[in-house]
């Protein structure tokens, strides 16, 4: 008889949940808005806990959590949604609320190491011990994993809010995060697109100036990371990435600032296959979630 898993990709806009074992056996999944902490986890028990009445028992649930995220297990708020701009969810405790209601283990890690997770098992990274997973969307962020496994530190990367050079000249947008103004994520992520172009980047034709732009502030960020963490494989999801016409040129302008440093055939000869969308497309964080509980 098949074990199953229980997933949960905890955003900030919704909630997704499912049971299955993998991506080719998802028995039941449901998306709801997230409203309070109270509603929100109640609604993922009563799901999970209806599931298992027709499907069995879980074996174990994982999570993947928007942030940031105390995952210090030594910590007294260990599992707790920590100081975050999302009003109600500061100090939500996010893991002991789920694990106790669904009296199941449960693992739990940031929403983008979750999404690197689940493409290092089913994925673009299969095989892979050392690579990025990046989220192009509403927000920025990063998982890495070095060495097989994933990073962790005093917190968690927050690889969305890098510092790069900004040509005021070229690109007087003063940022859109609240927080560093022209950080990685205030430069280049979906609300920035808007914000200086007046559209929505979906919006915006292919051959917008924009996209030239936005290949610039994405190459920064990823030679950076190159640069830092020497990764195998880097994979660009979210909804600005799914301007297919990014990905080449992209590619040309890590390329271009790398200017021969990094000398390696992968990179040298085989940029494509080194920059590249999720295999999981946009399941990543749900099918992640259930790996995490599956193999952790």
């Amino acid at each position: 008889m098949t074990e199953l898993y229980g997933g949960i990709e905890a955003g900030g806009t919704k909630f997704v949940c499912a049971i299955g074992s993998g991506p080719e056996d998802i028995r039941a999944e449901t998306r709801f808005p997230t409203t309070t902490p109270e509603e929100t986890m109640g609604r993922g028990i009563n799901f999970f806990k209806t599931q298992q009445g027709e499907f069995g028992p879980l074996k174990a649930v994982g999570i993947a959590a928007f942030g940031p995220v105390d995952l210090n297990p030594s910590s007294t708020t260990f599992g707790h949604i920590t100081a975050t701009p999302k009003p109600g969810w500061s100090w939500a405790d996010l893991l002991g609320t789920i694990s106790r209601g669904l009296e199941t283990p449960v693992s739990l890690d940031t929403d983008v190491n979750v999404a690197a997770y689940g493409e290092g098992r089913w994925g673009a990274a299969q095989g892979l011990e050392n690579f990025i997973y990046l989220t192009i969307g509403t927000g920025i962020g990063g998982g890495a994993m070095v060495n097989g496994k994933l990073v962790h530190g005093l917190v968690h990367p927050e690889m969305g809010h890098m510092l790069l050079r900004h040509d005021r000249e070229r690109d007087p947008f003063p940022g859109s995060c609240p927080f560093h103004g022209d950080c990685f994520e205030g430069l280049a992520n979906g609300p920035a697109i808007q914000k200086r172009w007046g559209q929505r980047g979906d919006q915006l034709p292919s051959d917008h100036p924009a996209w030239e732009l936005e290949a610039h502030y994405l190459a920064l960020g990823l030679v950076n990371l190159i640069c830092t963490l020497s990764p195998q494989r880097i994979i660009m999801g979210g909804g600005v990435m799914e301007q297919k016409q990014l990905f080449p040129m992209l590619r040309r302008e890590v390329l271009t600032l790398l200017a021969g440093y990094v000398q390696h055939a992968d990179i040298l000869e085989g940029i494509e296959q080194y920059i590249v969308p999720p295999g999981l497309g946009p399941r990543s964080g749900i099918l992640g979630a259930i790996a995490l509980a599956r193999y952790t």
